[in-house]
């Protein structure tokens, strides 16, 4: 079937990534070593009908999200995302935009964590990637809720123990690391549009936004309540990655105690708690 430059680029590197190196099971006789679309459309959250009619060429203009998804679930490098970008007639993120953007190099560091929570994030505390015991952890989040500013004003439901003291100190601490943000991305449109809401719909966020407070979250020490393994207290550290703001967010358990043997016990059936 007849296809176009950007269907031929996405079926070309669909085929250069095999199954394990993206932590999917192998398991099955496969026609080609590569992603099946399934596979792909699981990773990126984009529908398998749509991704076949990208590589036919039947669909030819897909949106930056979606572009910026497929890039992240096929692991691309920076200059092959922006090859993308091109090929899909779109102009690659300018640098008033957040980065986006996960490198291989993120990506392998996330592949030999299996045994620890890790998540990405930008420098909007949105959400871009989590290993699958993060995700057992915290819980799996779609929409607006991956966006960790957001889930503390506009949603109530957390498995992170607060009391009125602590959640307040927190939101305090990412509306001023979200004013930091927007002071350095003033460019893009996700960004002014979560603000734009937030304050809208959070008299709180606004108040906060007001005060003018601009500083770097920095995280501490949480309590999770989770609803099969139990409480567990855990360290939780933030670690930039250099040249391009993203966040990569990581639970610990300190040795010999009962919140390890909990997060150890959650490593061994979260797969079948996320599934179940």
């Amino acid at each position: 079937m007849a296809t176009t430059e950007l269907g031929a680029a996405l079926h070309h590197w669909r085929d250069q990534v095999s199954p394990e190196t993206v932590g999917l099971p192998t398991g099955g006789r496969r026609r080609a070593a590569g992603l099946r679309r399934e596979e792909l459309s699981q990773l990126a959250g984009v529908s398998a009908d749509y991704i076949i009619r990208l590589e036919q060429g039947r669909a030819t203009n897909p949106s930056p999200q979606i572009v910026e998804a497929l890039a992240r679930a096929l692991r691309l490098t920076q200059d092959e995302r922006d090859h993308l970008f091109r090929l899909a007639r779109l102009a690659p993120p300018g640098p008033g935009t957040i980065p986006r953007h996960i490198t291989p190099g993120v990506h392998r560091i996330l592949d030999r964590l299996t045994g620890t929570p890790v998540a990405v994030f930008d420098a909007a505390w949105t959400q871009l990637l989590a290993n699958p015991l993060y995700t057992a952890l915290m819980g799996e989040w779609h929409g607006n809720d991956l966006n960790a500013v957001w889930r503390n004003f506009l949603n109530p439901h957390s498995r992170v123990r607060h009391t009125p003291e602590s959640r307040g100190a927190l939101q305090a601490a990412q509306v001023a690391d979200l004013r930091r943000t927007a002071g350095r991305y003033p460019d893009d449109p996700n960004l002014q549009s979560l603000i734009t809401e937030l304050r809208r719909r959070s008299t709180h966020f606004n108040d906060l936004w007001e005060s003018g407070t601009v500083a770097e979250h920095q995280a501490a020490r949480k309590t999770v309540d989770h609803p099969h393994v139990g409480a567990l207290a855990l360290d939780c550290d933030v670690l930039g990655v250099a040249g391009s703001d993203l966040r990569i967010m990581v639970y610990t358990a300190r040795p010999g105690t009962e919140d390890a043997d909990r997060l150890a016990l959650l490593n061994v059936v979260g797969t079948q708690l996320l599934t179940g």
